[in-house]
């Protein structure tokens, strides 16, 4: 006999669970181990007879060789059944669950543990396993409608209907699939949302009169003690209603029923919390309760009810974290304006650094106003450019402290409808809170549950950052970051790991310690300090990414440090280091940037840590991970960076990124290819956009008439095109850059076309044949072809703008003339020395890059050159003519000459006959 064990008081989850397991083990029973939830008795008095259910009491334990646990891994949760387990005819035990973190107390020989939001989710997605396979033998896998219905209605119960954070894209697609087989919305609605009995209406007018409320951190937990003489049926139906009418954050609400002829009572508790970092899970299941963290109950026998209740919400008080603060959430510094800018200047000034609005300060700096987009709109649409901001702004003012709570921030902007909060630390603006700002604190803690390759999500696929840190990174690594991380604390401001450390540790191979070579870093916070140390004349106080790496260095002695840049960032460096090898710390302060014109250097200003983040190219390198308290291990995710790690896609963060800098193009394609991601489709458009608007060719012709910089044409560039041309796949970035034309950043008139996708394959083969030592800077002679493609005239200037060394420019302002000369001059040769002698007088190089540019029988000598006669000496040298009799004179070198040539034309092959040679052609001084 094969069981299939319901917990005491089954709920439609672990009913739905066992339903579809019956359908995938023919003949096996249902047994209720005691009780059940109200709704699924109600359910069950109308469809009992459709599912394979037991009783217990029917059930002869001598015949059971199989047992199947749902939704438990606790075996006191079912009851006398329990004793089963002991027999000593069982073949095998399975527990099907989806509570990781539950104790797992049951003798299982099987067990399915994973994190979904219903037991029966990963039921059904064996049984659609089953029918994939077995569906066109019979249709017996055909769900009833009965079947159905009770496993959806166990992943809608248990998932607040796809509502509850647990809930998973599986349970989405299993219940998908139960809708597409047979489930009745009309049932599931009616025991969803089940009418209120006579006595739960009672028990919530008590209830709302004697709830007890308090604030804890900024978050309401309430609850009640409710005494009734029975067992009352459907209480979490009245603890999910008490929490929304009260509006309440966290809700326990007890029963206690007085036992018969006992001095002590039964207590039942069901809690129901929205507090992140909660769960009631573990706090029930101590005194043997469970369920899910945000949603648990527990029955406690022979207690004092009110002790037992008040002693269990001071446990849970102790569990909520403190919210975030306006310090954390916060932008600093501000973008301050004065009451006299003009309507048109501040309209400027938003453009520049993209925010929706601007504080107003007077000449003591205290704020006096907010200016929005939308009142500057409307002043320039009435033609009030050069009019003062003062007559617009908004005077009267909603502002916040530095330790204003989020839940606080939330309840002022809904009840005033502000979009943004001033924060004043005395009389001083310290930082702003933008809505924005609390719609991604909200959302940026949403893990995705999908998996990243290999990678990890932290929340989701591992524990925490902290793990993802220890199982990726060497420990002398993880002990650096810890020890900045510390040092970083002690002075009051955060630091974040961000970029493509970031990115790289999300997708690494779980198997492996990831080498970080590079590693970028970010202090956030300390803006106020460093200005006030600047306004109070403090000089030798050094910017805090100097003070964060000398200090660091300390411990570290081995580093050398540099400092660099107008924001004095810092750079740690270990050269062959014992314990950190090669290593490269980079340490800046958060920054924003803005580009003056298409193609121009950035112009950099301290910002937060989301400007930071803001100004990066794409999402996928828009991550950062805190390593300080309190918040240690927070991913900061503001632009969809994981979503798009997770669809494998590269996504630009801004429309115009590509127009103020088109070396993004080469980086999009640099990743994408590196990655084996593909261009998100938006992007691509803009990359398309950005090229076909003409932009670089206008600041190319700007800049050789003008000779203005235009540095992400020229070194940037240059950079971006070494990156590529340089990596193993090569071959295929050069080809993305060609279809999306992008090599017209280069020069306007520059595709890749068949004729020069040739040539780069041609010279790939000449240089892997001729310069195996890899002499020649191989991605460099990719470069000079593709250059070499151009016109003439335009070869030397976008040399030098790329800024060539002389020798290539050279080379590539003679490279028609050398080619001209070989192509008219080669039909004219008979000998193997005549084409030696025409080729000898140009390098490798320019070989190579005439050979591919010319007929197929003019490379074919030139590759003739370079593998026979190339590296041919003459036999004999001075030494051997002194040997010979000769005295030293210029005319040495006409004999070695025709040595040499009589040696490529196979005249002489060896010592004796050169010998010979020599002797005959030249007579010794003196001789008759």
């Amino acid at each position: 006999m094969h069981l299939i064990l319901c917990h005491t008081t089954a709920d439609f989850d672990a009913l739905g669970a066992a339903v579809g397991l019956s359908r995938l083990y023919p003949g096996s029973k249902i047994v209720l181990t005691g009780g059940s939830h109200p709704g699924v008795r109600d359910f069950l008095a109308l469809h009992r007879d459709e599912f394979p259910l037991i009783e217990r009491r029917s059930v002869n334990p001598e015949n059971i060789r199989f047992i199947t646990v749902v939704d438990t891994q606790n075996r006191e949760r079912l009851g006398k059944a329990s004793e089963w387990f002991d027999l000593p005819n069982l073949y095998e035990i399975t527990v099907c669950d989806h509570h990781p973190d539950s104790e797992l107390n049951i003798p299982a020989t099987t067990t399915q543990i994973e994190l979904v939001g219903s037991t029966t989710t990963l039921v059904v997605e064996k049984l659609k396993d089953a029918k994939q396979h077995r569906e066109t033998e019979d249709t017996k896998w055909l769900l009833t409608a009965a079947e159905a219905t009770v496993m959806a209605l166990g992943i809608h119960v248990d998932t607040g209907s796809l509502t509850f954070e647990g809930s998973t894209p599986r349970d989405a697609l299993a219940l998908a699939w139960l809708m597409e087989n047979g489930a009745s919305l009309q049932v599931i609605a009616e025991y969803i949302e089940p009418g209120f009995s006579n006595q739960l209406q009672d028990l919530l007018t008590v209830a709302l009169e004697q709830l007890n409320q308090v604030t804890v951190h900024g978050y309401q937990v309430a609850w009640v003690l409710l005494e009734t003489e029975d067992y009352v049926p459907g209480l979490s139906s009245l603890a999910s209603q008490l929490i929304e009418i009260t509006e309440s954050d966290a809700l326990l609400l007890g029963n206690c029923q007085q036992k018969k002829n006992k001095e002590t009572e039964c207590l039942t508790i069901i809690g129901r919390s929205r507090i992140e970092q909660t769960s009631l899970n573990q706090l029930f299941k101590p005194f043997g309760g469970g369920g899910h963290d945000q949603a648990a109950s527990v029955v406690i026998k022979d207690t004092n009810p009110q002790e037992q209740l008040t002693e269990i919400i001071e446990e849970f008080k102790a569990q909520i974290p403190h919210p975030p603060t306006a310090r954390e959430l916060m932008s600093s510094p501000v973008r301050t304006i004065r009451p006299e800018t003009t309507i048109a200047e501040a309209h400027r000034i938003l453009l520049r650094y993209g925010h929706s609005g601007l504080s107003v300060v007077d000449e003591q700096d205290q704020l006096v106003g907010i200016i929005s987009r939308r009142d500057l709109d409307i002043a320039l649409h009435h033609g009030f450019s050069h009019a003062p901001v003062k007559g617009y702004m908004t005077p009267q003012l909603k502002t916040i402290k530095p330790n204003t709570t989020l839940p606080e921030i939330e309840s002022l902007m809904v009840t005033y409808d502000i979009g943004r909060l001033p924060v004043l630390e005395g009389n001083n603006l310290v930082g702003i809170v933008t809505r924005t700002d609390v719609l991604r604190l909200l959302h940026q803690q949403q893990r995705p549950q999908k998996k990243l390759g290999q990678g990890c999500i932290p929340g989701s696929t591992c524990d925490s950052i902290q793990e993802l840190l220890e199982q990726r990174l060497a420990p002398p690594l993880l002990e650096l970051l810890n020890r900045l991380a510390e040092l970083t604390q002690q002075r009051g401001w955060q630091l974040y790991l961000v970029g493509g450390a970031v990115r790289d540790l999300l997708l690494a191979d779980p198997e492996k310690t990831l080498l970080l070579t590079d590693i970028d870093l970010v202090v956030d916070g300390c803006h106020q300090s460093y200005e006030n140390a600047e306004n109070n004349q403090q000089n030798d106080k050094n910017p805090p990414a100097v003070e964060l790496a000398s200090a660091l260095q300390k411990t570290y002695s081995n580093a050398r440090l540099d400092v660099h840049g107008q924001f004095q960032t810092a750079a740690l460096l270990w050269h062959n280091d014992p314990v950190l090898d090669s290593l490269w710390i980079d340490i800046a302060t958060a920054r924003t940037e803005f580009y003056p014109y298409p193609a121009a250097n950035p112009e950099v200003e301290a910002s937060s840590i989301r400007q930071d983040l803001y100004r990066r190219d794409f999402t996928i390198n828009a991550l950062a991970l805190r390593l300080t308290k309190p918040y240690e291990g927070e991913l900061l995710d503001f632009f969809g960076g994981m979503n798009d790690l997770q669809n494998r896609q590269i996504r630009v963060l801004h429309a115009n990124s590509f127009i103020e800098d088109p070396t993004r193009i080469y980086r999009a394609v640099r990743f994408a290819v590196r990655l084996g991601f593909e261009l998100e489709f938006q992007t691509k458009d803009y990359i398309q956009y950005a090229i076909n608007s003409g932009i670089y060719e206008k600041v190319q012709s700007e800049n050789y008439s003008t000779r203005q910089r235009v540095p992400a044409l020229e070194t940037r560039l240059k950079s971006e095109l070494k990156y590529i041309l340089q990596a193993p796949y090569w071959k295929p970035a050069l080809q993305l850059l060609g279809e999306l034309k992008a090599l017209r950043c280069i020069h306007p008139t520059l595709e890749l076309n068949q004729e020069l996708w040739r040539q780069i394959r041609l010279v790939d083969r000449g240089l892997i044949r001729f310069d195996p030592e890899k002499t020649l800077t191989h991605w460099q002679m990719r470069l000079e072809v593709l250059i070499a493609h151009l016109a003439p005239q335009y070869r030397g200037d976008v040399a030098e703008t790329l800024q060539f060394s002389l020798d290539s420019i050279e080379r590539l302002q003679q490279l028609d003339s050398a080619k001209a000369e070989v192509v008219k001059l080669m039909p004219e040769c008979q000998l193997a020395s005549q084409f030696y002698r025409l080729l000898v007088p140009y390098d490798l190089p320019m070989l190579i890059l005439i050979a591919v540019q010319s007929p197929r029988w003019v490379r074919h000598r030139i590759w003739q050159y370079l593998t026979q006669w190339w590296n041919i000496k003459p036999l004999l040298n001075g030494n051997d003519l002194k040997e010979l009799g000769y005295k030293p004179s210029p005319q040495f070198k006409q004999m070695l000459d025709d040595l040499l040539v009589a040696t490529i034309d196979k005249e002489i092959c060896d010592r004796k006959s050169a010998e010979a040679f020599i002797q005959a052609k030249y007579s010794l001084l003196g001789d008759c």
